[in-house]
């Protein structure tokens, strides 16, 4: 294995084009796992690494991207016990806090972070779920603790965490409404959730619950969707969940209604070395609704390659996906470096 050479996707300064070139395959340190990568998945704060203006992921460039993946154990390091040569994999392991990302054809990952890929979901649509699926449910299970009978809403409930969160929340049992604008409406009620136009505002929310507030409030949008999200929560008991609550904003409605609020930072385990276990753990679970039939992530039809990374990029920022991006990582490297 040693010399063995990889491909990779390197974003060598904020803004400059993505270079597709060599690098050393990763040797796994102890507590760390060799991947193969098949699939990564992109995600939008990937981009704004790559323009340098996501400092709270404390990505220094150059660098590679890439947060999420699906793949193949090649080797395992010292002390890793969970995991063997072939299992099938995915997780969120990289490409934030100085980490190498997982657009490269290899990626040693820490053992914790990884969950055993569902047979129902392909590697592709595997390797755009940790992110989405981990912020899903660290913000409705492990803040807001849905449960059965809650009416919970999903403000914009068509994207990325979103559709995942309406997904989850039906899986225990709560009535779901999401926003959303009027060409999602079709993808909304598909998910099995209300819709509720992102135009109507405060008017669709008191009418949706008869004036009494939704015992959750899951924020994608951030800004003033987050501050109509206090006025649209249940008095004394209502929780308002955010992944976006990074602005400035009066929590009096908030505080009026008696009601609580929580803040999502996905991010923070891989930067601080704390937590990483129960991201491995959120992603089992999730597996087990994906094996069941109850979650899937919703994937843009178009398949990217490795070295059309940058045309990739360029789709999302165009905003004409329809679902999460993939990019199909080709492997061409010698046998030995499973050796």
């Amino acid at each position: 294995m040693s010399g063995a050479m990889m491909q990779a996707a390197v974003a060598e300064a904020p803004g400059a084009p993505l270079v597709i070139g060599e690098r050393a395959v990763p040797k796994p340190a102890a507590g760390e796992v060799l991947v193969r990568v098949a699939a990564a998945g992109l995600n939008p704060l990937d981009a704004k690494i790559r323009a340098g203006q996501a400092g709270h992921a404390k990505q220094p460039l150059p660098a590679v991207l890439g947060i999420d993946m699906a793949g193949t154990v090649v080797t395992v390091g010292e002390g890793v016990t969970a995991w063997q040569p072939g299992d099938e994999v995915f997780g969120m392991v990289g490409g934030v806090g100085a980490r190498q990302g997982t657009l490269a054809e290899f990626v040693a990952a820490d053992a914790r972070l990884l969950a055993r890929r569902p047979a129902a979901l392909s590697a592709r649509e595997a390797a755009v779920l940790p992110l989405i699926a981990i912020t899903a449910w660290e913000g409705l299970i492990d803040r807001a603790q849905v449960r059965a009978g809650q009416r919970v809403l999903v403000q914009g409930g068509a994207g990325g965490v979103g559709h995942i969160v309406v997904q989850l929340a039906r899986s225990r049992g709560a009535e779901v409404w999401a926003t959303g604008r009027a060409w999602q409406a079709q993808a909304i009620k598909l998910l099995g959730a209300r819709f509720i136009d992102a135009a109507e505002g405060a008017p669709a929310y008191a009418a949706a619950t008869n004036g009494e507030g939704f015992d959750i409030v899951f924020d994608t949008l951030g800004g003033a969707v987050l501050d109509a999200s206090f006025q649209a929560v249940r008095r004394y008991t209502g929780h308002v969940v955010s992944i976006l609550g990074w602005g400035s904003h009066s929590l009096a409605p908030l505080s009026f209604r008696g009601a609580t609020y929580s803040g999502v930072f996905t991010l923070l385990p891989l930067l601080t070395g704390e937590g990483l276990a129960h991201h491995g753990q959120i992603l089992a679970e999730v597996a087990k609704l994906a094996e069941a039939g109850r979650l899937r992530p919703h994937l843009d039809a178009r398949a990217f390659s490795l070295t059309d990374t940058e045309a990739a990029y360029a789709w999302m920022a165009g905003g004409q996906a329809r679902g999460k991006i993939a990019v199909d990582v080709a492997v061409d490297v010698a046998a030995d470096v499973a050796a």
